[in-house]
């Protein structure tokens, strides 16, 4: 059907109801206005250009979106026994492995990771073929949407031009059904997200503060700004011959000035200004912003772990998780998925042990998973003959095979024992009992 007949089809007569954009205090806007307090009487305001040019929020950015990208993501289906299983759809499964015509599925999962840590908002626009199934995905330019809000509480996007998602220039008004919107922070509007670079703001331009004034500093051979402080008066002409005889110096160069003339530095240096430890302090407070360790994003603060894992395990806890499972449920509720189908991410892929840990855990495995399922979990290895079968150790018992056994011997309390019967007679007594039968007779 394409884009435009779809989105058109769909809104019908709902756009002869006026909307109005969705108002935040906090907004959609590529600009943070107030980076920290009072910023904005001093016209100090940060972009997201400027943002990502601080290495540590382009460093989080990055390592989260990458994660999320190069993490599988299955099409799965509840079977009978309640487990989420992959599996295979006709209608599904093509958008899930190619969302248009010029990227691939991880490269869309990365432009919305990105969309959405940057602006705190990603917009999807969905095409649909004749039977009203989703067959391709647009991540849209943020700063080229606007939400909409009717006064029957209706919501509509105004989307701009978009060459690739194929919006002409006078633009579209979609309806919510039309667009998958996945946001976060949203600390002002229920429709409107909010990036980590409002809070980091701050932190951000303190740094590249640092950065541009340590460019500067080394720009200059390393050389503080100073002043030559002369023991008398001098005039002005002899002023300014000094100041261009020593402006024309190069690094390394030597003065000579007369005079009796002394130089005095006036720029604070490296270790007066702290600039170790304020960079320090930016780091750490950026990557919290984000939910990244900092030792993921700076290699001198390494965690006090054995091995790795746990550094990931806190990472997606505390940073990817909230992304992966806001993307499954966009995903799931976008294409319109029909039960028991569902989007997930495939964590293995993303938390891979070390040698010594995957070992102990396979061997821990046993008697819980079969053979050819440790192979494939733990050592992306194929099935081999007889593996599916689950072994465990002979001398093991059920707890109702104890139960059993306790009820009977030895632990039973043994019944009393039979009365002795009489001894018989003796061989004497019989041969006695005989013989006097016999004299009777």
């Amino acid at each position: 059907m394409g884009i435009l007949s779809t989105v058109r089809a769909r809104v019908g007569s709902l756009l002869a109801t006026p909307a109005r954009p969705a108002a935040s205090a906090g907004g959609w806007m590529p600009i943070v206005r107030e980076p920290y307090t009072g910023a904005w009487q001093q016209n100090v305001e940060i972009t997201i250009d400027t943002g990502l040019s601080n290495p540590t929020v382009f460093r989080c950015v990055s390592l989260i979106s990458g994660d999320i990208s190069k993490t599988p993501l299955n099409l799965v289906a509840l079977d009978s026994n309640g487990i989420w299983t992959p599996t295979s759809s006709p209608a599904f499964s093509p958008v899930l492995r190619k969302p248009n015509r010029y990227q691939t599925f991880a490269q869309l999962k990365e432009q919305w990771t990105i969309s959405k840590l940057l602006w705190g908002n990603t917009y999807v626009l969905k095409d649909r073929d004749a039977r009203g199934v989703v067959v391709a995905l647009y991540v849209l330019d943020p700063a080229k949407v606007t939400p909409l809000v009717a006064p029957d509480g209706s919501v509509f996007y105004q989307l701009d031009t978009s060459d690739l998602a194929g919006i002409p220039p006078e633009g579209i008004a979609a309806p919510a059904s039309e667009i998958i919107h996945d946001r976060w922070n949203c600390a002002f509007h229920p429709l409107v997200g909010l990036s980590p670079l409002y809070a980091v703001g701050g932190a951000a331009q303190t740094a590249n503060g640092i950065q541009n004034a340590s460019a500067g500093f080394f720009s200059k051979g390393g050389r503080p700004t100073g002043m030559l402080v002369a023991p008398t008066e001098i005039g002005v002409d002899t002023a300014s011959r000094l100041k261009e005889q020593w402006k024309a110096l190069g690094a390394g160069d030597t003065a000579i000035v007369g005079y009796g003339m002394k130089y005095q530095a006036i720029d604070a240096n490296a270790v007066d200004s702290q600039l170790t430890e304020q960079r320090d302090a930016t780091v750490a407070t950026i990557a919290g912003c984000f939910g990244v360790p900092v030792s993921m994003v700076d290699s001198t603060k390494q965690p006090p772990y054995a091995n790795s894992e746990a550094t990931q395990r806190q990472y997606h806890a505390q940073c990817l998780q909230v992304h992966m499972v806001s993307l499954e449920d966009a995903l799931d509720e976008g294409l319109e998925l029909p039960a028991p189908y569902g989007t997930e991410f495939d964590l293995d892929a993303l938390i891979w042990m070390d040698t010594e840990t995957r070992s102990k855990a396979a061997k821990d495995a046993a008697g819980t998973l079969t053979i050819n399922e440790i192979r494939r979990k733990f050592y992306g290895l194929g099935p081999v003959e007889g593996g599916d079968v689950v072994y465990l150790q002979q001398q093991m018992f059920s707890l109702a095979a104890l139960a059993e056994r306790d009820a009977a011997a030895p632990f039973a309390t043994p019944p009393p024992a039979p009365a002795a019967a009489p001894p018989g007679p003796t061989e004497e007594e019989i041969a006695a009992a005989v013989g006097a039968m016999a004299g009777t007779e």
